[in-house]
């Protein structure tokens, strides 16, 4: 994890190393400063030598300044360093996951991904600056002063040594307790997160069903698991304070009298007494920068897991050495192919699919709901590996292809389609960055996108929302259709990617493919008959398996699935559009 997190400080590392030269440098300072003092006590204000003093005092300013200076250059160094650092990690984060297949994806929550870019990169961030600059600075300069006390008396310095290992065992003690709940409060901010994203992103389902109360209470629920994790461990960490004033508080009365009767006794001077007391709050002072430090470290330690765990996760789907980048055609085998989206599952997903589906046919899928259609065809663009058997498309399989290069030929309209915030135009070239407008029009034509998108004022720079929020679900279907023709495909995938379009601009769309990209291979899954009955072949799904495979008339003569489905859709009961429905 350490090495992990350290390999992204990259370009940073001279900051890295200057910051903790400069905080040595500014200790430096500040350890003379008191001896200095003492000697302008002794030999100056005693003895009535104004020059000594002047000429003590004058280095004392400058090595003031020279403390200063060091300490902002500390400082510029550490910032620099950290955000540097707090920089690399999201962009290699960032960077990780776009690489991550769907089975990635699915192991990691949006919430948490997006808490591991925020939360656990600041913390991250806050810990490295304290680390480069408290970390050495509260060490050193704590040695040092200790070291100092001890060469002017060490029977006085003595107290502190003992005062440093009782409290420095006190608060490894109180950190100990706290460090449990820091490890799990992070975790609960994902849960705050989940609730933030699903409500903001659903507003409109929560308004619609007036479950605001309802998203409050869930909202109050997940941010009082917060509040309780860190409750509890500042109460313990609040122990610091007062441990650390009876510390402070004891040192400076055990010092100031046995002090003041080594005075007495001429075995100490006044100077020497008021360099002890100057060394006493450093040296307590970097004990209580050292307990708050190990605070944070503490909390950055569940950050720092949780980052390196997405940095080091490595994708399940990988390019093989030498991959193929020239796909044949657009024909598609499953041969005995089993799949499941974990191994641990006791029964696959899909199971002994075999299917030989030719070069520009028209494939249409149904099946009832959890029937594994979607499953079916994320395996061909392999955004799942199969977990026995093989699928070849172009007569090649799949794994030997260019992952980038098989995913630009097998074009996905999924089943939930999203779009982007930016223009129509924008959110189109998602398909072919270099498309011409006359390129957008036409893959807009051929999916009747473009008979709606002529009717906004802006036309083809019209705006789309995040999410596409200010379209109807009809429209957003059909731009994503554009979109993915723009790419020129050889393998068409639509999953039920026309189910808000009424049936007559259905019909236009099929019509438009088979006229325009008729060597495309198109497979279409769809809840309605009427989606898919024109298609050359069908292909009927039940729990996992091919039930029937075939075309519209053999399937009404041999699938009873099929034709249980035709009947309840042509009878009265089903699509209300088609001949026979609900008048």
């Amino acid at each position: 994890m350490v090495k992990t997190i350290l390999g992204q400080v990259k370009e940073f590392k001279k900051d890295s190393l200057l910051t903790p030269v400069f905080m040595i440098l500014e200790v430096i300072m500040e350890m003379i400063i008191p001896l200095l003092m003492a000697a302008i006590i002794d030999n100056g204000v005693e003895k009535g030598d104004m020059d000594y003093i002047y000429q003590v005092g004058a280095i004392m300013a400058v090595l003031a300044v020279l403390g200063l200076v060091s300490g902002m250059l500390g400082a510029k160094f550490g910032a620099s360093a950290s955000t540097g650092l707090a920089r690399n990690l999201r962009s290699t984060m960032f960077a990780n996951i776009q690489n991550f297949s769907f089975a990635n994806i699915d192991k990691f929550s949006t919430a948490g991904l997006v808490t591991r870019l925020t939360t656990d990169v600041t913390n991250l961030q806050n810990a490295y600056q304290m680390i480069l600059r408290m970390c050495v600075r509260a060490p050193i300069s704590m040695i040092t002063a200790m070291v100092m006390a001890f060469l002017i008396n060490a029977k006085l310095a003595s107290i502190y040594l003992i005062a440093v290992v009782v409290l420095g065992g006190c608060l490894y003690f109180i950190m100990g307790k706290a460090t449990k709940y820091f490890q799990q409060i992070f975790p609960k901010y994902d849960d705050l997160n989940a609730s933030v994203q699903e409500n903001v992103s659903a507003i409109r389902v929560v308004k619609a069903y007036v479950r605001e109360d309802y998203e409050n209470e869930r909202f109050t629920k997940a941010s009082g698991n917060i509040y309780q994790m860190f409750t509890k461990a500042e109460n313990i960490l609040t122990w610091n304070a007062p441990l650390m004033q009876i510390t402070v508080y004891g040192c400076i009365l055990a010092i100031s009298w046995l002090g003041a009767k080594m005075i007495v006794t001429d075995t100490l001077t006044t100077g020497q007494l008021m360099s002890l007391m100057a060394y006493c709050m450093n040296i307590l002072m970097s004990l209580m920068i050292l307990s708050m430090i190990f605070v944070m470290i503490t909390m950055s330690m569940a950050s720092a897991e949780r980052i390196a765990e997405v940095i080091n996760e490595k994708s399940t789907l990988t390019n093989p050495k030498n991959p193929i980048k020239e796909i044949r055609d657009g024909s598609i085998v499953f041969e005995h192919v089993d799949f499941s989206y974990s191994k641990n599952s006791e029964e696959p997903v899909l199971k002994d699919i075999n299917l030989n589906i030719k070069a520009g046919e028209t494939i249409g899928i149904i099946g009832g709901t959890g029937s594994a259609k979607s499953s079916l065809v994320n395996l061909i663009s392999r955004l799942y590996d199969v977990t026995d058997g093989s699928v070849f498309v172009g007569g090649i399989n799949v794994k030997q292809y260019d992952m980038e290069e098989l995913r630009n030929q097998v074009a996905v309209v999924l089943q939930k389609n999203v779009l982007f915030s930016g223009t129509i135009l924008e959110n189109l070239r998602w398909g072919d960055k270099n498309a011409t407008k006359e390129d957008c029009v036409r893959v807009c034509k051929m999916a009747c996108a473009d008979e709606f998108i002529e009717q906004f004022p802006e036309k083809y720079n019209t705006y789309i929302e995040q999410g596409g929020n200010n379209v109807s679900g009809g429209q957003k279907q059909r731009l994503c259709i554009a979109r993915a023709l723009l790419k020129k495909p050889k393998i068409l995938i639509l999953d039920d990617s026309t189910s808000a379009v009424d049936t007559a601009t259905d019909s236009k769309i099929r019509k438009a493919f088979a006229t325009e990209i008729p060597d495309t291979t198109k497979l279409i899954i769809a809840q309605r008959i009427s989606s898919v009955q024109n298609a050359d072949r069908i292909i009927v799904m039940d729990n996992g398996t091919v039930a029937n495979f075939g075309t519209h008339k053999e399937l009404l003569e041999t699938s009873e699935i099929y034709r249980d489905v035709y009947e309840s859709q042509t009878g009265g009961s089903g699509d209300f559009d088609q001949e026979g429905g609900e008048k």
